[in-house]
């Protein structure tokens, strides 16, 4: 009796995990059940990859924890875009949780691991690899992995965004427009950063995917 228990739970999660993913790439692909929440397809591409001309971000590969908390936060109002509050607002809970997981699930391409001894040849790789310690600014890898990967749920990826979003992002960190992050790090290190500094070191994780 027990194992048939334990059969039909592993079973139900398996549905459930399921239909959430089915949930998550309909969300994603045809937009939320209301219609103001677009499709995400719509602005960051059938791959999750962004675009970079548009200067919408990659999403593929996020944590599911990461993006269910800066959907939340646009909810919110610490963290604020105005192309996508209105979508975010048109999104259920159930929603933001389903296509959160699809993101987290979606294929990304190998980015390479530039480690905190790789050499050092422009002003983004200063930043990026070594930081500017005289004003408290710590190397990005530090923090976002080598490469500019990312780590776990609190640290997203640089590397495979493009240089217009994460300008776009150290902006509004730096102008209070984005106040989301622990302890105000990310607020902190943008405003000690010169606009030369913001575009640098934005190009050079840019660069890095391509």
């Amino acid at each position: 009796m027990k194992t048939i228990s334990v059969a039909a739970g592993l079973l139900t999660c398996l549905l459930t995990t399921s239909i959430q993913a089915d949930a998550g790439a309909d969300i994603y692909s045809k937009g939320g059940a209301n219609a103001a929440a677009l499709a995400c397809v719509t602005c960051h591409g059938a791959d999750g990859l962004g675009m970079a001309a548009s200067g919408f971000p990659r999403l593929a590969g996020l944590s599911a924890t990461y993006m269910e908390k800066q959907l939340h936060d646009l909810k919110a109002g610490s963290r604020v875009a105005p192309v996508m509050s209105p979508i975010v607002n048109a999104l259920t809970d159930e929603e933001i949780q389903s296509v959160s997981q699809y993101i987290e699930n979606m294929p990304t391409p190998s980015y390479p691991r530039v480690e905190r001894s790789s050499e050092v040849d422009s002003l983004g790789a200063q930043l990026a690899l070594r930081g500017a310690w005289d004003r408290n600014i710590p190397e990005c890898v530090s923090c976002h992995g080598p490469g500019g990967v990312g780590v776990g749920d609190a640290f997203p990826p640089l590397v495979g965004q493009s240089s217009n979003y994460l300008a776009s992002q150290l902006v509004a960190w730096r102008e209070g427009t984005r106040q989301n992050d622990p302890n105000d790090l990310m607020g902190h290190i943008a405003r000690s950063m010169t606009d030369e500094e913001v575009t640098a070191v934005s190009d050079y994780f840019s660069g890095l995917g391509k």
